[in-house]
């Protein structure tokens, strides 16, 4: 019986061409921009949470703050961290390692290039393996760097498929020079994902120190907490710490001390919270295309007065009219579900290679069935909800007037 009205409705769709096109055309730009935003968000979530470069979540990071311009993070500004705030945290109780890193920016020669980028310290002894390990460091090409290396550097991996300008690809064996001083590539880094990460340069801290000068500076402490359980009790510790050795006062912090989840949160929110907006808006287009189909659907019973005469006359009830014509606004809806669902799954997808083509992240596109069969639904029920009132109109004609019309 169902397959009866449903093969009714898509006649009459067809045969009324344009005007269904023209009708189902809001529900179709608002369902494509419903899909597109929420797969696009997925992927520059996933992108820019990418960009962080934290693999461990018992990692919790100290900087200063106070910034005085541009750089890389912890990086100019007014009362630096140092040596002896990273001894100090790296005594307290719930905290199993503090270690110092530093980032300087630097200029970088090859192939008669000049370029500028971030330099990235690498600590000797133990503190090696847990950089390695918390910023997932692995070898595309070559090797990392050892205890004693001094003239060597590891690159990231953009320096090796030439995303740097220098118009050339960086190999292990090449020479460098790191602010005028020659240094051999020994590594090159699989790729993170993370543009930071992506275009440093890895250099052991010692000879780091001596090139660029920096003493007892530090950008930034990385520090490894003994348990997740103790994530809270050693981030209130690090900063009840730093307020006294800073001399600052509650709430008048002048450093920050963040957990890679709190970070990662912040992000989410705002990126959240820009999605949500935009569907709101994308939602309006959808109502107006509800709009669409409530007065199509209407204009469609006052011109087939006649048919529905004649279907009452050979014994149509009034259940069977509505049917026909809510099933119908219904399938209206839907055609625009489905064409809004491919058109949106597609910019989706190309937006998301785009975003990792700009930013230098490796995020896959995220189709979500789920959020696919409930658009489907959706965009079915509107169309059927749109077309509730045109439907009993239909149904309350009586066959008479209808076939004297």
């Amino acid at each position: 019986m169902f397959k009866d009205y449903f093969s009714l409705g898509f006649k009459n769709l067809r045969r009324r061409g344009i005007r269904s096109w023209l009708t189902l055309l809001g529900i179709l730009i608002g369902i494509a921009a419903v899909v597109a935003l929420i797969s696009l968000g997925s992927g520059l979530r996933e992108a820019v949470n990418s960009q962080f470069g934290v693999s461990s979540t018992e990692v919790i990071t100290v900087q200063a703050g106070g910034l005085t311009g541009f750089g890389p993070p912890g990086t100019g500004v007014v009362d630096p961290l140092t040596v002896e705030d990273v001894r100090a945290i790296g005594k307290l109780g719930t905290v199993e390692r503090a270690v110092r890193r530093n980032t300087p920016a630097g200029k970088l020669e090859f192939n008669d290039i000049v370029g500028f980028g971030v330099a990235v310290s690498m600590p000797d002894g133990p503190d090696r393996q847990f950089v390695h390990e918390q910023m997932g460091l692995e070898v595309e090409k070559g090797r990392l760097l050892k205890d004693g290396d001094t003239n060597k550097v590891v690159l990231g991996y953009n320096f090796y498929v030439d995303k740097v300008g220098f118009e050339k690809i960086i190999r292990p064996g090449n020479t460098v020079l790191v602010q005028d001083e020659k240094f051999e590539v020994i590594g090159i880094l699989k790729q993170q994902g993370s543009f930071f990460l992506d275009n440093s340069i890895y250099i052991n801290e010692a000879p780091l120190e001596e090139l660029i000068g920096y003493g007892d500076e530090v950008d930034i402490i990385a520090v490894k907490v003994k348990s997740k359980d103790l994530m809270d009790k050693a981030k209130e510790d690090i900063e009840k710490l730093m307020r006294q050795r800073r001399d600052v006062k509650k709430g008048e912090e002048d450093f920050s001390v963040q957990t890679p989840e709190a970070a990662l949160q912040t992000v989410n929110q705002v990126l959240a919270g820009v999605q949500a907006f935009v569907v709101l808006i994308a939602l309006i287009s959808i109502f107006v295309g509800a709009i669409g189909i409530i007065n199509t659907m209407t204009t469609s019973v006052m011109e087939r007065r006649r048919e529905i005469g004649i279907m009452k006359a050979i014994g149509a009830r009034n259940a069977d009219i509505f049917l026909l014509f809510f099933i119908e606004a219904g399938l209206l809806g839907l055609v625009g579900g489905v064409l809004g669902v491919i058109i949106g799954i597609n910019i989706g997808v190309f937006g998301t290679f785009a975003i990792n083509n700009f930013i230098g992240a490796t995020s896959t596109p995220e189709i979500n069935l789920w959020l696919i069969f409930f658009t489907l639904l959706g965009s079915f029920l509107i169309g059927s909800v749109a077309g509730v009132a045109p439907a009993i109109k239909a149904a309350k004609e009586k066959p008479v007037e209808a076939l004297r019309d």
